[in-house]
């Protein structure tokens, strides 16, 4: 019995080191994070009249560097954009936006998960919870889903956001599906790429961040589209 229950012990002594070894390299991530102006714009947000004609454009820095009302030539356009947010930020600041019952609700969010190491499953989670809240809360709001942009390595500025490149495409295949649920998908990640599948250089200041010219396109491209005057 004895060689019996050795082989045993020093069976489960390496199920726990392995098991110790494994956890102690799972990567650790914060849903607590939130930008240092996060409550000034929020409260800013909440104080601006709401309108049912409002077409909201919601998420971080790359929704914020724009003035969508004056680049789409929209009065009702407003930007919702916190630089630094991720999509829990989003959740939490959601109600506001939602009680506001906007026309349309353009959403794009998570590239800053990806760059904090928050899971591809959780962020995917996040943005079927904010959709489902705001079908929930303002049953005529109409959702437009943004898959997210490519980034540019060349750059080297933003260097946690860099080289989580299957990150980026596996949250677009998975935004892509959200068409089945009464979700509109706007694919922009096409309209971005170079021939590396990277943030084409001259569309970009840092790699991350457009400039006027990468602004220009999405616009461009939600105007030939026709999501901004569909009903």
């Amino acid at each position: 019995m004895k060689p019996l229950l050795n082989r045993v012990l020093v069976t489960n002594i390496l199920f726990i080191f392995i098991f110790t070894a494994a956890s102690a390299q799972v990567v650790k991530w914060d849903s607590t994070y939130r930008p240092a102006k996060y409550v000034e714009l929020v409260a800013k947000f909440k104080a601006d009249p709401k309108s049912k004609k409002d077409i909201i454009f919601l998420g971080n820095s790359i929704t914020a560097g724009a003035d969508w009302a004056k680049l789409l030539d929209l009065p009702q356009a407003k930007n919702r954009g916190i630089s630094g947010d991720i999509t829990f930020g989003v959740l939490d600041r959601l109600q506001d936006v939602i009680e506001g019952k906007p026309a349309k609700i353009f959403i794009l969010i998570g590239i800053n998960d990806i760059s904090r190491d928050i899971p591809d499953s959780v962020i995917l989670r996040n943005y079927k919870t904010m959709t489902a809240r705001i079908r929930k809360g303002s049953k005529k709001t109409k959702i437009y889903f943004n898959t997210l942009l490519p980034v540019n390595t060349a750059f080297e500025k933003f260097k946690k956001h860099y080289g989580k490149d299957e990150h980026i495409l596996w949250l677009n295949d998975e935004i892509r599906k959200f068409e089945a649920k009464n979700v509109i998908v706007i694919d922009l990640y096409p309209n971005f790429i170079d021939q590396n599948k990277h943030l084409k250089a001259e569309l970009t200041k840092d790699g991350l961040h457009l400039l006027p010219a990468g602004y220009q396109i999405w616009a461009d491209f939600l105007k030939k589209s026709g999501y901004l005057t569909e009903r």
